[in-house]
Formats: structure tokens, C-alpha cells, sequence
């Protein structure tokens, strides 16, 4: 069995004449747009995604990763 880690992000967004841009303020340079605040939101949530894999295939072998839960 395949367990799926749910991770919650605050996003911000805002409205532009050309859409909604959003971004994740605690993932530095993730961010995208959408012509729609659900498209927006929807692509945010590919955007998370592609970049935690993202920081996942650049750990270098033989670098210790640990995790840390942090209540809010």
C-alpha cells in the first residue's frame, strides 16, 4: 500500500487585469497564474507538487535528510 503525505501551503493571491496570479511565500519562486481563481488555485497545487520533487531529486547522495513537525 502507497501512503500519500497531505501537506497543507498558504498561498496568496492576487487579481490582475490578465487573471490571478498565486504564489506559495513559504517555496521561494513557486508561483503561477490562471485565468480563473480556481484555475489559479488548481495550478498552484501542480506548482507545489513539481516543485517539492523537484527539491527531492537534487538531494545529493550521502546528505542525511531528516524531517521536523512543527505545530502552527
Amino acid at each position: 500500500m502507497v501512503r500519500v503525505k497531505t501537506m497543507v501551503y498558504k498561498v496568496r493571491l492576487a487579481k490582475s487585469e490578465e487573471g490571478y496570479a498565486v504564489w506559495c511565500p513559504a517555496l521561494p519562486g513557486c508561483a503561477t497564474q490562471g485565468d480563473t481563481e480556481e484555475e489559479a488555485l488548481e495550478n498552484i497545487k501542480i506548482a507545489i507538487r513539481e516543485y517539492l520533487e523537484t527539491i527531492d531529486d537534487s538531494m545529493e547522495d550521502g546528505v542525511e535528510v531528516r524531517e521536523v513537525e512543527v505545530a502552527a
